[in-house]
């Protein structure tokens, strides 16, 4: 018999907050977190603007040591694990069995910043006297690792790495592991901080980024005038726990996990396939593993990430799952506020959409103006909308190399 798992704690740090509350907060005031870059000079680059981690100060969450020890985003992903589980208010001392436990957190692409750094340190001094942190820092699953050390957790301890699919393969895969009987509790999300110069070059040469000067303007994802995605950073955590050990100790419960579908468009190193058929099966997959007819869906977080090709691609998809219905959907990016998070976009986005389904309220697309003829579905324009008759949503996430991976969730009820 399968299990059912629900959400019972959630922890985030991100361009519109520093918690779950300030987060959600600024989510239905529609705040756009993309602004100047900061964390470098622009002066010689094309792209000046990104989505920040505002006023950030990782002694205010860490040991300033450990934090040295630690590249960006890990660090993002320790703080939202740890506000993910005190809010979940699991006690690891009271847990039975740590090996129950486990702790899946991604990253699209780890350390580079510190390589970049570390690589710029070997060719002044020498590369064998670079840090003796440098590979810890860099490798990608280091994220996973520094929580599960923190925490105690000693089950399966994974990091999946598929691009901007990542998280949401993380929260997928820990949702069938508990589902299925291998886990009653998992850390699932993902992290990234690949503000530097290498990310924004390597990105902005493939013309994949938003390189003009009005914030504002800039991640506008499904609006005519779009011209390449914003890139974020942050981290989003969440805690995925079977239902009965929820209820054992007495849990909060933010919504009921109950789908996922995963598939590739085996098309493209970079671009998705147009015909948007592997993205349309990765949502029929997760409605199907939730037991959910089309017509019971009331909300897509969109992958929607302000680029031509994704997000009339992704349209499409939609058009292909859901038919008829397609047109009674509401869709938005909150991409739009927080830009493109990339290996933590799926896992922030899925927490937009468990406080959708479980306030009733869904977060808007802002600043978009400019109707575009190939993206013809209700995008949720501008103001977030009171909708407390939302039962479900689906979350999509796609990821270069063809990864597509949606998950859906539906409001607990007792």
């Amino acid at each position: 018999m399968k299990r059912r798992v629900v959400i019972t704690g959630i922890g985030t740090i991100n361009p519109i907050g520093h918690n779950l509350e300030e987060t959600w907060e600024n989510a239905k005031k529609g705040v756009c977190g993309i602004d100047f870059t900061k964390q470098f000079d622009t002066t010689d680059f094309k792209v000046k603007v990104s989505g920040e981690v505002k006023d950030y100060d990782p002694e205010q969450y860490l040991d300033k040591k450990e934090a040295k020890k630690m590249d960006r985003y890990t660090q993002f992903a320790v703080i939202a694990a740890k506000e993910a589980l005190a809010d979940s208010g699991i006690d690891i001392e009271k847990e039975a069995d740590p090996f129950r436990l486990g702790t899946i957190i991604s990253s699209g692409i780890g350390g580079l910043k510190t390589i970049e750094d570390e690589h710029n340190r070997g060719l002044q001094r020498g590369f064998e006297k670079i840090s003796p942190f440098f590979i810890p820092m860099a490798i990608s699953n280091m994220a996973a690792g520094e929580v599960a050390i923190r925490t105690g957790f000693k089950g399966e301890c994974l990091s999946i790495v598929t691009a901007c699919a990542s998280s949401t393969n993380a929260l997928g895969e820990a949702f069938h592991a508990i589902r299925d009987g291998y886990q009653d509790v998992v850390l699932a999300g993902g992290a990234e901080g690949t503000i530097c110069d290498l990310a924004q070059g390597g990105f902005t040469v493939m013309k994949a980024l938003y390189s003009g000067d009005d914030p504002k303007r800039a991640s506008i994802p499904f609006d005519a005038e779009r011209g390449g995605f914003v890139m974020g950073e942050g981290g989003a955590v969440l805690i995925l726990e079977e239902l009965e050990h929820a209820k054992a100790r007495g849990a909060k419960i933010y919504a009921e996990f109950v789908g996922y579908g995963a598939t590739c468009d085996a098309y493209h190193i970079t671009a998705p396939d147009p015909e948007g058929t592997g993205a349309a099966r990765a949502m029929k997959i997760a409605m199907e593993d939730a037991g959910l007819a089309p017509e019971e869906i009331g909300y897509i977080n969109a992958h929607g990430t302000s680029t031509h090709l994704n997000d009339a691609g992704e349209t499409k998809a939609i058009h292909i799952a859901f038919g008829e219905h397609a047109g009674k959907l509401m869709v938005s990016s909150t991409k739009s506020m927080t830009g493109h998070l990339m290996g933590a976009g799926g896992a922030l986005e899925a927490i937009f959409l468990a406080k959708a389904v479980q306030e009733g309220f869904v977060p808007a697309t802002i600043n978009y103006q400019v109707p575009d003829p190939e993206c013809d579905l209700d995008y949720v324009p501008g103001t977030g909308r009171v909708v407390p008759e939302l039962q479900a949503g689906l979350s999509n996430s796609l990821g270069f190399g063809g990864h597509n991976a949606t998950i859906a969730i539906k409001k607990w009820v007792e």
